[in-house]
């Protein structure tokens, strides 16, 4: 059960072991997308098509008709990488070994749906993923496995998560076998050190510049590539793909300025300096380049526009 990037590499190491059969794929509905809002399948149908694997995409996993479907497959082990499903515990209880899950943090740290830029953005040294059996409630089940790696000062939400979407399914080789013959037993989470990471929405993106630089370079790097990070200047959305975070205090909060030709603006403490950007209807362009074009956006201060 998965549904984007993330669950491809998990997809392929389950389809390239032995002994392993699998009966079927679920994974989220085609949706709109795009300017045009046609319909597009998620990247796990498409690859399960590509593998002739049997995939299901209910609307919901409460109707009896699709648990009818699911009981049919007699299935043994339910393997979930990032579906954004919640399970209800008949799924989760049917099968002879339960369900497992492929989750993108250390746990009990960063239990939720945005595990990968809680870590970036909360300035988190290292992350990692944890292979963990599924109980009913949010990433509480006990852990099997986990694998640590470092989070780079550059890393990106997407560069992280391609990085930790081929961990896990490295881990989940070296998992399986050993739970399915019992010589791997869960150990429980400690609740005194959950922290959780909820859905984002993309108006969590808007940069608030009464906080600290560093602050807002870790959002910019955890929201990229979603749901990305923007400032307003008047009616114009402008996102912002890359910047750097400076000790400089010169400027007031949300004041705009110029340093090495850039667009710097200031922050609480500390300046925001831009080096990607995207005006709404461009494409992404140096920050030099937008200040060109764009020079009436010295001067003035972005905190106007917040309310």
């Amino acid at each position: 059960m998965g549904s984007p990037e993330f669950a491809i590499p998990s997809l392929n190491t389950l389809s390239a072991m032995r002994d392993i059969n699998l009966v079927g794929i679920f994974s989220q509905p085609d949706r709109p997308a795009g300017r045009g809002r046609k319909l597009r399948s998620s990247p796990v149908k498409l690859r399960s098509t590509e593998l002739g694997l049997s995939i299901y995409q209910p609307d919901s996993l409460k109707s009896p008709d699709i648990y009818s479907v699911f009981q049919a497959l007699n299935t043994e082990l339910i393997v979930v990488a990032a579906y954004g499903m919640i399970l209800p515990p008949k799924f989760l209880d049917f099968p002879k070994f339960g369900s497992i899950n492929v989750h993108a943090s250390l746990l009990p740290r960063w239990r939720g749906a945005a595990p990968i830029q809680a870590a970036i953005h909360a300035g988190d040294s290292d992350t990692g993923v944890t292979i963990m059996k599924m109980d009913p409630g949010l990433d509480t089940g006990p852990i099997l496995s986990q694998r640590r790696t470092t989070i780079h000062p550059s890393d990106t939400g997407g560069e992280l998560s391609e990085r930790l979407s081929i961990l896990g399914a490295e881990l989940l080789l070296e998992t399986i076998p050993l739970f399915l013959s019992g010589d791997l037993l869960p150990r429980e989470q400690d609740e005194n050190k959950a922290t959780y990471a909820p859905p984002l929405k993309k108006s969590e993106g808007r940069l608030d510049f009464m906080r600290s630089a560093i602050e807002l370079e870790r959002q910019i790097r955890a929201y990229n590539p979603w749901p990305g990070s923007f400032l307003e200047w008047g009616n114009r959305r402008i996102r912002i793909h890359k910047a750097d975070a400076l000790t400089d205090d010169t400027l007031e909060p949300g004041a705009v300025g110029k340093i090495d030709d850039k667009p710097a603006i200031g922050a609480n403490p500390g300046t925001l300096l831009l080096q990607s950007v995207q005006p709404a209807g461009k494409n992404e362009m140096p920050a030099e380049d937008f200040l060109r074009g764009a020079g009436g956006i010295l001067n003035t201060n972005l905190l106007a526009n917040q309310v």
